[in-house]
Order: C-alpha cells, then structure tokens, then sequence
C-alpha cells in the first residue's frame, strides 16, 4: 500500500513543536548510563530519545555492586526504593570470604561494602542511602520504564548509524533492524553511552590512553542451591584458592551470587595467548563442583561468556554537541564495583546541564564542565580498578610454588608455630587489610572533587587537608566542588529527611540559616523557576540534632548554593545581613555557574515570570506530552462489524 493512502498515525511520539528538533535529545545506548540520563531528562521535561540496537535490557548479570552516591542519583530520581525491591539489601552483601572451596576450609576473610564493625557508622553517616547489589538486568529496567512512563521515547531494535552535527544540532541516522529502514532525526544534542565499543566516541575521535584486553576471565552464570554453605555467612563474593581453580591475573577462582543462594557466576581466568578456554557442559562442570567442593552437585548451566581487563580511559569526553560517559569513555575491570556507578553519576552530571541549556536557564559554556568535572574521576577508578586486581598478589604469597600442590603445602607452612610461619600469618594479614582499598572505599566513591566554570571556588577556604586516608574514608565539606554532605534533618510531619532529600531534583538550591534572611530576600526578588531556597531551622527543614550545624562550614546567616546534581557550586561563608548584598553576590554566583551574565539572566527570567504568572514553574515546548490512549464504544463496535460485513459480502469471503 502506498505512503499516502495510509491513514494517520494513531500517536505521533515526536510531535512538531516549531523548534526545528524532532526532540532535544537522542541518547544511544540503555546502559546504566543511557538508562539514567534518559530518566532524568524525561523527569526534567525535556524531549528524550534513548535507543538501543538489542531487544531488551542487558541479557548477563555484568555490573551489580550499587554504592551510596550511584544510590544517591537513584533517590533523586525517585526510584532508590523500586531498585531496591529487585537488590540484595546492604546487610547481605556481607563477608568476602577466601576460602579452598565454599564448603571446604577458610583462609581469611573481610567484612566488606562498609558492613563490618569498623567502618558501619561511617556508612551511616556518610549517606541516608545504604549500598545495594542489584544486577545489571535487573537495574536497566527500573531505569527504563520510569524514563518511559515519564515521557521519554524509548526504541529497542534501533541502531545508530551515524551523525552530522552543525552549530545549531546533530542529525543523527538510525536502522530499525527488523525492517532494516534508516530513517533520520535532528536533535540538539547527542548523548553516546554506547558501551567499551562506542562508535560515537570513535567517530568524535576522543583522544584515550592505556590498553585494552590484557587479561581473560570465563565467567559461567548457573543456577544451584547453595544455600547451606552461604546462609550462616551471607556474601555476595567468595574468592576459592585451591590448585585446580585456575589462577589467572588475580591467582583464584569466584563464586559470585546472583540471586541469594540459588543463581550464581563462576569465574576463572585463562591465559590469552592459549586461546579462550574450553568451557564444554563436562568442564564447566567439574570446574564449578571444584570451586563449591561438592562433586555431587546438581548444577543447571545458563550461559557462558568472556570478558577482557581493560585499563583506558578518555582524556576528553565530548566534541561540540556531542557527549559521551560510561564504558564508552572509562574501561576498566570489575573490581571495586566501580562500573556501573560511575556510568550513572556520567549521566547524573550531564543531564541536568543539557536540561539548563535547552530550557535557557544557562549558556552553553555550562556544557563545557562536563569534560573537566567527570575525565578526572574516569582516570581514578580506571587506575583504582586495575590496583585491586594487582592488590591480590599478597594473597597468594604463601603458596608454595616448589610443590605439586601449591595451595595445599603453602596451606601447611601458614599453619605452621614456627617463626616463618608467624611471618607469613602476619603478611597474610597485611594484605587482607590492603583490600580494604577495594571493598570498603568509601572515599574512593564520595570523595571527588570538581574544578570547572561550573564551580565557583571559595577563595578564603585554602588547600583542602585530608584528615584521613582519602580513598577509604570519606570527608565530608561543603566546600565548592565536593558534595554536599548529608546530614539528618526533621521535616513537617516529623519524620528524618537529609540535606539531599531537600536539593537537587533537578533544581538549584540556595542554603541558608534561619539568620540569612537576606539570602531568603534576595533569592525571592530573584523569582528564578530553577531556583529554590531552603532556611534550615524554619517549619519543615528544622536542625535539632545539630548534625547540619556540624558539617555546614558556614554561618548561619551564610550561604550554600547546591546544584541539581547535589553538588555545592559556590559559598559565602561569612553572614550577611543586607539584602541589597545578598541580591548582588547571589546573581553574581549563579551567573558564573550557569555562563550567563547577570543583567541577562534576571531580563530573561523576569520576562518568563511575566508571561506564565509564576503561580507554577513554566511550561516549555521540551515538556513530555501525555498519551492518550483512545477508548472503543459501543457505537465503534457496530460500525467495525458493519463494515467487516460488507467486507465479506464484496469479496465473497472472508480473509
């Protein structure tokens, strides 16, 4: 049938809008990091196309460890708590054990992800979102539908192709692979979150260093009930030492739960220049009774699949409108659990700044942050992911090399009185507690540090100092650039909420005391619609444990103004009473930040003001449109049976 005697469509998901743009956005790739920046533009009504080449969401277990800032964006996006219906809880994350097989003798073990004695309160009191373990099939689609239903257009089956991009946009061409059409769209801008492959970051010629493929890892996902081995000792990973579980760069085999007790992930690695190794039903099955030490066990195998330690990273991670984040900008391995949060925080960070510049609230200068803000973190848990794999050297220095077994005689010389044998014990655990470097980094995950033109540095604060090891203790500063720390406060019904839960959701925030009156003043002459201020000590955000008085670093009558993406832009940390002052340094601020100038900013905002009432924010034409869905009536069944019959009476039958 011809184009043009086909009715219209029954919905027109890119509607025009007179922008030019068949939407503002096209993202490529559902990842953890497509998944969140399509949630969080949907959720800041911008237009939103996130398209995938697969099916579905991830079909392999891939990235599952969720830290307290990933879970942070999550509750700022309103679905830490679905995550966390389909997640591990914190508490069951547990011991990392290192043992000769799950049911045979333990060597050491280490409470980890900030569960054990020692580090629980600084857990607590770093975050009001405790750590979960939620796979990555599991995570995309929480990610996915919340981005759907708040208006995102969301196309599976569809490859990207290629883009053209000019001053004003990226045309970007696509391939339903069903059909193998190729059709095209223009967008403002182009996010890549296409995975270690990425294509967009090929074609944009993003400038990377390091290697990729330097060691191999089998990973086989099978399902067995393990429970009886697992349930007195709950852990999420269990490292096995013994001689037949294939060494590899970390020297041990994994046993990695999936589903507490009855879905795992064995893993050993292989050497590379032998080819990747046979993993027929025959061995893959003798090799995981050998890691779990039962020879009768019923194993049910489900896949089997390779993957490659990489360590390289972008020095640059956008080109004119188009920007890339997550695997396809940082490649590293597993360790630390890493991958997927950092992906999520790319995400986190650049959306809020596409949502400001196409709604106009900044410049495109504030787009210009993303590269020196997020390529510094991309550089460290590369190099932090590729040190803990290195870190576990320690541990397989007791085997005794010389013998036929070198696991079981390295076993009987670290049991041994002797004072060898005491030495050993004592570097034994030496390099238990270097681990702590991966499974309880607290620092390493809520330590960054941002230095851009979208941060306003204090110039009377000085040299930050590290009380503490950086890397596995957090500190916590309201100081320009870090994030801002989360502290309990009491809202209106009486109930706890944090300092995180009062900013952010896609808004900047203006901190003050109930003694900054004048900042409450001038934020209010201001009447920005991106703009909220918050008085702790006034109904709703009152400070009775004192706990925000302890971390704010600021007077009370000083200021604190707080990004959408929870990180602290500027500060004035003495008191000011005047308004007339407040007005002046707060537009002075948020014109630095958001790359407009002042008088521009109050003309353009004032002018909004004007037009919509500002009895509620503005509507712009980016705003999700709602889907109405047509109803049948009894009248249109009458009419479609009518028309059916006499359908069948001038064909002479019914096809």
């Amino acid at each position: 049938m011809e184009t043009s005697a086909l009715p219209a469509p029954a919905f027109v998901p890119f509607p025009e809008d007179g922008s030019g743009y068949d939407t503002d956005v096209v993202i490529v790739g559902l990842g953890p990091a497509g998944g969140t920046a399509a949630l969080a533009l949907a959720t800041y009504g911008i237009r939103v196309h996130a398209v995938s080449m697969f099916p579905w969401v991830a079909n392999s277990p891939r990235a599952h460890i969720t830290n307290q800032r990933a879970a942070e964006v999550l509750r700022d996006l309103g679905v830490e708590e679905e995550a966390r219906r389909y997640a591990t809880p914190w508490d069951q994350m547990g011991d990392t054990l290192f043992t000769t097989s799950l049911a045979g003798e333990e060597i050491v073990r280490l409470q980890t992800w900030g569960t054990g004695d020692l580090r629980y309160g600084d857990y607590l009191t770093g975050s009001p979102c405790t750590m979960l373990d939620i796979p990555q099939p599991l995570m995309e689609p929480v990610l996915v539908k919340n981005a759907a239903e708040r208006g995102a257009v969301v196309s599976f089956h569809t490859e990207y192709l290629d883009h053209v991009q000019d001053e004003d946009g990226v045309t970007v061409r696509f391939r339903d692979v069903r059909s193998g059409n190729v059709f095209e769209q223009r967008a403002r801008y182009l996010l890549g979150f296409d995975g270690a492959r990425s294509k967009i970051a090929e074609e944009i010629e993003l400038p990377f260093e390091g290697e990729l493929a330097r060691a191999g890892t089998a990973y086989i996902l099978f399902n067995a009930d393990l429970s009886k081995y697992v349930a007195h000792r709950p852990s999420i990973l269990h490292w096995i030492v013994n001689s037949k579980a294939g060494f590899g760069e970390i020297g041990m085999g994994l046993l990695r739960a999936i589903k507490p007790w009855n879905q795992w992930i064995a893993g050993w690695g292989f050497n590379m220049a032998d080819g990747q190794p046979d993993v027929s039903d025959e061995v893959v099955l003798e090799q995981i009774r050998t890691l779990v030490g039962d020879p009768d066990l019923e194993v049910e195998i489900v896949s089997r699949s390779f993957w490659y330690v990489n360590q390289q990273h972008a020095n640059h991670y956008h080109s004119g409108r188009v920007f890339c984040g997550g695997d396809a900008v940082h490649r590293h391995p597993p360790s630390s659990g890493l991958g997927s949060n950092t992906s999520i925080q790319d995400a986190f960070n650049l959306a809020w700044k596409v949502a400001f510049v196409v709604k106009g609230y900044a410049g495109d200068g504030l787009l210009e942050s993303y590269s020196p803000e997020r390529v510094p973190v991309g550089k460290q848990i590369v190099a932090r992911a590729n040190q803990s794999r290195k870190d576990y050297a320690g541990l397989r220095e007791w085997f005794d090399y010389d013998s036929d077994d070198p696991v079981k005689a390295g076993l009987s010389k670290l049991k041994d009185p002797s004072p060898e044998g005491v030495a050993r014990r004592e570097r034994l655990y030496e390099a238990l507690e270097l681990k702590n470097t991966e499974f309880n980094a607290q620092g390493v995950e809520l330590n960054q540090r941002y230095e851009s033109d979208a941060v306003v540095p204090d110039p009377d604060a000085g040299d930050e100092e590290w009380a503490r090891n950086r890397e596995l203790y957090l500190q916590a500063t309201t100081r320009p650039g870090a994030k801002l720390p989360h502290a309990w406060l009491v809202g209106a019904d009486g109930t706890r909420i944090s300092t995180l839960d009062v900013t952010g959701k896609g808004m900047m925030t203006l901190l003050t005391g109930i003694g900054g009156q004048a900042w409450k003043q001038a934020a209010a002459k201001l009447d920005l619609p991106y703009l909220r201020t918050v008085v702790v000590g006034e109904p709703g955000t009152i400070d009775p444990y004192g706990y925000w008085r302890q971390v704010r670093e600021t007077h009370e009558a000083g200021a604190i103004l707080v990004r959408p993406d929870g990180y602290v832009a500027w500060r004035h940390s003495a008191p000011v009473w005047d308004d007339a002052e407040a007005l002046q340094h707060l537009e002075t601020a948020l014109a630095s930040v958001l790359d407009r100038s002042a008088e521009q900013s109050t003309d353009s905002e004032t002018a909004i003001a004007s037009d919509s009432g500002r009895s509620t924010p503005p509507q712009y034409s980016t705003a999700a449109m709602p889907i109405a869905v047509p109803q049948a009536t009894p009248e249109d069944a009458s009419a479609i049976a009518g028309t059916q019959s006499n359908v069948i009476t001038a064909e002479g039958g019914n096809n």
